[in-house]
């Protein structure tokens, strides 16, 4: 029984640190489609960073840009920390995202076309450090948003006939 446990010990280790995670931006896969995603870096102040371990986070209407050759993230609201003083966070303010070069570049250069955006996915802790899945996206037309509520609603009713059949 010891060595069970013991072995379960061993590959959590070695499986790397857990990702934890604290917000999820649903609206995007429904208003865009996604065409490709990073892992970025974020920095942030301490306030924020005791906020997030809260869960006091929201990407609803969050965006990123490049600006100065730098990705930065605007309108996603981190909640100010309820034991913060004079030296608590704005709620929400632009944040700037730690990705290399290349990829700043290729992101840039994607979102001047026409119909790209870059929007913010998932906020977690990786470990302990803060991180953001951001995507390169485009927006989705009123159909397109009806097709793939009607796909997702085809696709649980056959689950359910499935489900029903094994049942039976």
């Amino acid at each position: 029984m010891a060595a069970k446990k013991k072995a379960a010990k061993d590959a959590a280790k070695d499986a790397g640190p857990q990702k934890q995670l604290i917000a999820s931006n649903k609206r995007a896969r429904h208003d865009y489609h996604i065409d490709a995603t990073w892992e970025a870096g974020i920095v942030l102040t301490g306030t924020e960073v005791k906020s997030l371990r809260d869960r006091g986070a929201s990407l609803i209407d969050g965006y990123c840009y490049v600006e100065g050759g730098e990705l930065w993230m605007d309108a996603v609201h981190i909640a100010p920390y309820g034991q913060g003083t004079w030296t608590n966070h704005a709620a929400r303010r632009k944040r700037k995202l730690l990705l290399h070069k290349h990829e700043i570049v290729r992101l840039a250069s994607k979102s001047r076309e026409k119909g790209f955006t870059i929007v913010p996915l998932e906020m977690y802790f990786l470990g302990s450090h803060a991180k953001v899945s951001i995507a390169l996206a485009r927006g989705k037309r009123e159909w397109d948003k009806r097709q793939t509520l009607r796909e997702k609603q085809d696709l649980r009713e056959a689950q359910r006939a499935m489900r029903r059949r094994e049942l039976a």
